[in-house]
Order: C-alpha cells, then structure tokens, then sequence
C-alpha cells in the first residue's frame, strides 16, 4: 500500500515543505475515518516531519503510518488515550519545552471532538506552547454533508454517543425530541439495535443514518426514526460498521407529512378511506403515505 502514496509523498514535500513549522508545539493532525486517500498533503508532511507522535492506539497508527509510507520506529508513537490522558499530556510537556515538534492522531477523524485530545490541548495551551490544526476528514462534517437536513433554526448540535444504560439513554432522546436543530449522533455497531429502539419514539423524524462513511460498503439512507430498527432488521451486514447519524430538525418533521392535520380532523368525522382520498386532494400528498399515517392514527398501524 505504501507505494501508492509515493507519489503523493513528494507532493506533499512540494507543496507543504516550505511552510513553516515552529518547534516546541502540537500538531494537532485530522486522519482518515475510512478511505486512505483522505489524509491530506499537509498531514503527511507533518507526520514525517514532528519528532514524536501521540496516538490513542500506537499499534493502529502504526499500521496506518506503514500504509502512507511514513517510517516511523514504535519507540517513536506514544499511548494517549482517555485512560492516560492527563499523565500523557505532562510527558508531552517535557517534550514540547525541549524544543520537540509532537503530532496528535486519533484512530480516525479529527482529534478532541469525540476522541481523546481535548484534555491535551487544553494543557498545551495552558503551559503556553502553540497548538497547531491540520484539519480534514470528520465523521461529523461528512455526514452533515450528505443529509440535506434543513429547517427553520440554522446550524447543528453534535451529541455524540448517547448513555449505554437505557434509562439514561431514553431521558436523551426526550431532550433531543425538544431540540429544533439538526443533530449529530455517533453510534458503535454493538449498540446501534439499541438506539434504533429508543428513537422509535420521535416516529416521524426524519433521520439520515451514515453507516460505514468514506469506506467500500458505505451507506447513507434518509428515514423516519420509528424505521430505523426494522431497516437495520432487513440485512445483517447493517449491523456492521461505524455509525454516524443525523436527526432532522422538527419542523423538517413537520413538513415530511402534509397533511396530516387535516387527515386527522377528516378521521373524525369520516370513514379512513374517505378521509384519506380527501386529504390526499387537498394536500397533494401520496395517498398511500396518507393511508398508512391514518392506520397509525387510529392506532391499528
């Protein structure tokens, strides 16, 4: 693999290799979630560049730098992750006052967001030493990307990974069924049949699931919150994989079903099939969609 990233190595150099590059500061470097040919020009410069690199896994960063062709000894990748994090960071303090250019890498995406890193910089910034981003690939801004949600409240929440107790994590999604903007979610494959489940309860929300994002089986898929669990049911390889997901705002929910405030004054007073061909000419909605949100309504769907 190695080899394929030549080319790019010297593209890199070119292109980054005059810039500068202060001593004494962490470099804060965005890998990919997925699909190598994400890393950036600047990223691979600075990998090859820095004295040290920290790392959450050193035996997957390892592998990583041996795909890009970056040499790297093991005694070179230092442990931190969300178990060492404040004793890492004080040896990468001594190492910044020596003069040392040090790298921070995550498994995948951009460090400090929903992997370990924030308590680092945090340090680093606190002990005076420049802290340096290099950004690229974000589970987050990828799949943000590809929702299309829209609503009448600008801008996003990142949530990230909810309770793993179902109380807690029930509790969650009542707040996020209050929240008008879209939100992001995180979700490991051994949980994702379990917050299926607890999103069941904001029904008609739209929902765009990112499963598997930048790699060779990536899906994206938009649909309601109470069809998550049976989408995930219809193929096992579903169950595989990363998840990131977005939960649509509202009033985006609101929209996903016209006419449904009137389907619901018709069912009152007319039989289902009259009130839905009415709702459906009224609302120019499809009247099998009608039909079935009827169902539901009088509880038999």
């Amino acid at each position: 693999m190695s080899a394929s990233f030549d080319m790019a190595r010297g593209a890199a150099r070119a292109a980054a290799g005059a810039q500068d590059y202060p001593q004494g500061a962490l470099y804060v470097v965005a890998t990919p979630i997925g699909n190598l040919a994400d890393i950036s020009l600047r990223a691979l410069h600075v990998l090859a560049l820095v004295d040290a690199i920290a790392c959450e896994d050193t035996r997957h960063t390892q592998g990583l730098l041996r795909s890009l062709g970056v040499e790297r000894a093991a005694g070179g990748l230092i442990p931190l992750h969300q178990h060492n994090e404040a004793e890492a960071a004080q040896q990468l303090l001594r190492r910044l006052a020596a003069g040392e250019r040090v790298a921070y890498v995550s498994d995948a995406g951009t460090p400090a967001v929903s992997d370990p890193g924030a308590r680092l910089v945090a340090a680093v910034r606190a002990s005076g030493h420049r802290v340096i981003p290099l950004p690229g690939a974000s589970s987050v801004t990828t799949v943000l990307s590809v929702a299309g949600a829209w609503g009448e409240s600008s801008g996003f929440v990142f949530r990230g990974f909810l309770p793993s107790k179902a109380g807690e994590r029930a509790t969650a999604v009542q707040a996020l069924a209050q929240e008008s903007r879209a939100v992001v979610l995180l979700e490991a494959p051994h949980r994702i049949a379990e917050l299926a489940e607890a999103l069941e309860v904001l029904d008609q929300r739209p929902l765009t699931v990112g499963r598997e994002l930048t790699k060779q089986f990536e899906q994206v898929e938009t649909l309601a919150c109470k069809d998550l669990r049976g989408w995930l049911a219809a193929d096992a390889q579903r169950l595989r994989g990363e998840f990131a997901l977005v939960l649509h705002p509202w009033a985006e929910a609101q929209a996903a079903a016209p006419g449904e405030e009137l389907l619901a004054l018709l069912l009152a007073e007319l039989p289902l099939k009259t009130a839905v061909r009415i709702a459906a000419q009224a609302s120019g909605a499809p009247r099998n969609a009608l039909y079935e949100t009827a169902l539901r309504l009088r509880g038999e769907g």
